[in-house]
């Protein structure tokens, strides 16, 4: 069982970064695969990137291609997504999500969910 608590979002002007963390509570952080999405006002939620547990393999959507950054530190149970140049488009509710299965993690399906956190980019 993992409990997921994002934060880090807020509101930032186009060309702008941010850097959104999750905290993960429970056993056995280091054996989850980890992955971010995304949820903007009236449309469907998008996979964003995924870290598989070895830190072998990093997926990324093409929105964030050049621009976002998966990354994790086992020691605090945290995954982090570093995002620069964002764009408005990038207006969205950032999730993380866990699960041991690295495919259910990329297909949304993931077991386990934060609560999100909120990304207003400006133009």
């Amino acid at each position: 069982q993992l409990q997921l608590e994002e934060s880090g979002g807020g509101s930032v002007q186009a060309g702008g970064s941010l850097r959104l963390s999750c905290v993960a509570s429970g056993r056995a952080f280091e054996t989850y695969n980890l992955g971010w999405f995304r949820q903007a006002p009236g449309k469907e939620r998008e996979f964003v990137a995924a870290l598989s547990y070895d830190e072998q393999n990093k997926y990324y959507a093409d929105i964030a291609k050049g621009r976002f950054t998966i990354s994790r530190d086992i020691f605090k149970n945290a995954v982090y997504l570093e995002m620069n140049n964002l764009k408005p488009e990038d207006t969205a509710v950032y999730f993380c999500v866990a699960d041991s299965n690295s495919y259910y993690v990329r297909q949304g399906t993931a077991d386990y969910w934060g609560q999100g956190t909120r990304v207003t980019v400006s133009p």
